[in-house]
């Protein structure tokens, strides 16, 4: 009998935070050890072998993923700054300042920068724009509308008179 569209096979599934048997048994077999295995580990590294040395300073110096960058580019004030930045970033990487990672980091806030720029310069002009072309009789229109509006009931911003 196939299952149901939608239905798992087995609906209770695994309990959440279950372990795989493997990793117990692993555990099982590693217990007590540990202290033995990490001072062997360390007595290896202190040896001269790179692979036990690797592994100690990677538990030990984790790989840093985030600091801060010290680098300047222009105040971000208009489309024209961003320009500006983007070249300072290239130069950066090109002389070896910044990384590519932290270039990328970078760029991504110059560009969000551009469109909130570009967001707010669309929307002044709309908002300059009907106000060029709104014509007198407009709000007196919009007002009868409001109280045919608020007779019924309805004040709904988005019912643009075809909802009922």
């Amino acid at each position: 009998m196939p299952f149901e569209k939608g239905q798992s096979g087995n609906p209770a599934g695994r309990p959440p935070g279950a372990r795989n048997r493997a990793t117990i048994m692993a555990e099982l077999l590693l217990q007590g050890e540990a202290e033995a295995m990490t001072r062997l580990a360390i007595e290896r590294a202190k040896a001269g072998d790179i692979a036990a040395l690797r592994m100690c300073l990677d538990r030990l110096l984790p790989p840093c993923r985030h600091r801060a960058i010290e680098f300047e580019i222009p105040r971000l004030t208009s489309a024209a700054d961003a320009v500006a930045a983007m070249a300072a970033i290239t130069a950066g990487v090109a002389a070896g300042d910044l990384t590519a990672a932290e270039a990328g980091e970078l760029s991504g806030l110059v560009d969000r920068f551009a469109r909130v720029l570009e967001t707010t310069v669309l929307e002044q002009r709309v908002v300059r724009l009907e106000r060029e072309t709104a014509r007198p009789d407009a709000d007196r229109r919009g007002q009868d509308d409001q109280a045919h509006n608020d007779d019924r009931g309805v004040r709904d911003q988005y019912n643009f008179g075809d909802a009922p």
